[in-house]
């Protein structure tokens, strides 16, 4: 497949070959606080699909996060550019391995990492106490976290995984820090961010979307389906969030995105498909670095100022699914969300 049509260039500047260092390049965020989260809890092996690019997105590995592919990237990225970046992961010492390879680095960063399961209600809340315990100020929150297309498990809530994983969590962790993100936006009179890390996989949902009704109905569930499903869910929450922002006034920006097609190293494991990965693969899969552009581009780039609601994709907005565009659905999906977490 020919490189140019990778590099071709959006209204932004950048494009799907672009990185994070490149959408980053030349910015500053000191002064900013921003919190990645990462390491989904430990599951079963999936089935692999790995040649469906760009349908899917391709980040197979169920600890994805601040500790691992593009939330370390995004991590790293960030503070580089001088944020004071928080790693909310499950796996402490694989986010201390990021750590001390930041800083070995770049002396000068200033990473803190905090323990997060995003499969446990009591562990987010935890976390957020204690952040909001130490009187940090908040302007950027990543929630970028997941798993993908697990057999059918329960979390620790009695939810089905991937959506009390990639939903349910986030969208938890996000109400019980928006009044210290309000707070710092107020006082600092900067634009707070907060970027949902989703998936074109939100268009292969269930036919009605989300399955309020049926969450943990394993008789009909779908690997796949419950994925994009969670995805989907995604959407929703930063399209609802933009809309409740909008209309108190208040500065912060909701967005979600798709990292794109991540070759990462879980399928060192699978032999052939390993080795098409790695060889096919790297024309149509993106780096870590590439993964990570998207997410740095909408928490950090000034041009993605004001946005708010809206769907990016190789570091341009670009349009979600019909389902996603919802507000009535995003709205039930809230109402659904706050009775789960209350």
């Amino acid at each position: 497949m020919p490189p140019w049509i990778f590099s071709r260039k959006g209204a932004s500047g950048f494009s799907w070959a672009s990185t994070a260092d490149q959408v980053t390049q030349g910015l500053s965020a000191a002064g900013l606080t921003a919190i990645v989260t990462g390491n989904a809890p430990p599951l079963p092996h999936a089935f692999l699909f790995p040649l469906l690019p760009p349908l899917i997105t391709i980040r197979f590995v169920p600890t994805s996060g601040a500790s691992s592919g593009i939330g370390a990237e995004t991590a790293r990225v960030l503070a580089a550019r001088g944020a004071h970046v928080v790693m909310a992961a499950r796996n402490l010492a694989a986010a201390e391995s990021v750590r001390q390879a930041v800083l070995a680095d770049n002396p000068a960063a200033t990473l803190d990492v905090m323990e997060l399961d995003l499969s446990s209600m009591a562990s987010v809340r935890k976390f957020a106490a204690d952040f909001n315990a130490k009187g940090l100020p908040l302007n950027i929150l990543v929630n970028n976290a997941g798993v993908m297309a697990t057999p059918f498990t329960l979390s620790k809530d009695d939810i089905e995984m991937q959506f009390a994983t990639n939903h349910v969590g986030h969208f938890l962790l996000t109400n019980l820090l928006l009044e210290t993100m309000k707070k710092t936006c107020r006082e600092s009179n900067v634009e707070g961010r907060i970027v949902n890390v989703s998936s074109e996989a939100h268009r292969f949902t269930y036919k009605e979307g989300i399955r309020f009704d049926k969450i943990n109905d394993e008789a009909e569930y779908s690997t796949f389906g419950a994925y994009g499903q969670s995805k989907l869910a995604n959407i929703l929450h930063a399209n609802e969030l933009a809309r409740r922002f909008k209309e108190e006034g208040v500065n912060i920006t909701a967005n979600s995105l798709h990292p794109g097609c991540i070759i990462t190293n879980l399928l060192r494991y699978h032999g052939i498909i390993d080795v098409l990965t790695r060889t096919l693969g790297k024309l149509v899969l993106k780096n870590p670095n590439q993964g990570a552009a998207t997410t740095c581009y909408v928490a950090l780039y000034p041009g993605a100022k004001g946005e708010s609601g809206k769907y990016f994709s190789d570091s341009n907005v670009y349009e979600a699914s019909e389902k996603a565009r919802d507000m009535e659905l995003a709205k039930k999906l809230w109402d659904f969300s706050v009775e789960l977490t209350t």
